[in-house]
């Protein structure tokens, strides 16, 4: 975590909550992409699938709340010891940041290997995302999947990493 975010999370100006607005997250990924004029691949139909693996405990949001409204997030799914990243939005300085941060607090401390972000921009580089050679991923990706999933509701992670992502 660069130090610019480990000065935003110390600010505690986001409420960190897993699962508990995940139609919320995905429909204002949509809606962000939609009104900055770029097309998006989350139709209502991909909303509704994704919605039904978040039902059956594969598919978790992670939101940054600000004075009661959802100010931030990212919605992805969870199989074996990895979280694959979808999309994640933001309406406020540093909130999908914060979201990003505390999921992989919450990877960690629940022993999720790998996060795939999917795609390599700068943003997510400075996050402290790697870009790792084909052959490397598949390896991992190989090992990890192996695992078992953690299914069902995350919503039961929150106190934790609150209480650790803040602290540092």
């Amino acid at each position: 975590i660069s130090r610019s975010l480990r000065k935003v999370l110390r600010k505690q100006q986001f409420e960190i909550r897993f699962d508990t607005a995940f139609q919320q997250v995905i429909k204002a990924c949509a809606d962000v992409r939609t009104e900055q004029g770029e097309g998006t691949w989350i139709i209502p139909e991909m909303q509704q699938a994704y919605t039904e693996l978040h039902q059956d405990g594969f598919a978790h949001s992670v939101e940054s709340w600000q004075d009661g409204k959802l100010a931030g997030g990212l919605y992805g799914i969870s199989l074996g010891q990895c979280f694959f990243g979808e999309s994640m939005f933001s309406t406020r300085n540093d909130s999908s940041k914060v979201a990003l941060a505390a999921l992989a607090e919450f990877c960690r401390e629940v022993g999720i290997k790998m996060i795939d972000c999917q795609m390599t921009t700068a943003h997510l580089l400075s996050l402290g995302a790697k870009e790792i050679r084909r052959e490397v991923f598949l390896k991992k990706l190989k090992k990890h999947l192996e695992q078992p999933t953690l299914k069902g509701s995350w919503n039961s992670g929150s106190a934790s990493v609150k209480s650790n992502i803040f602290q540092n």
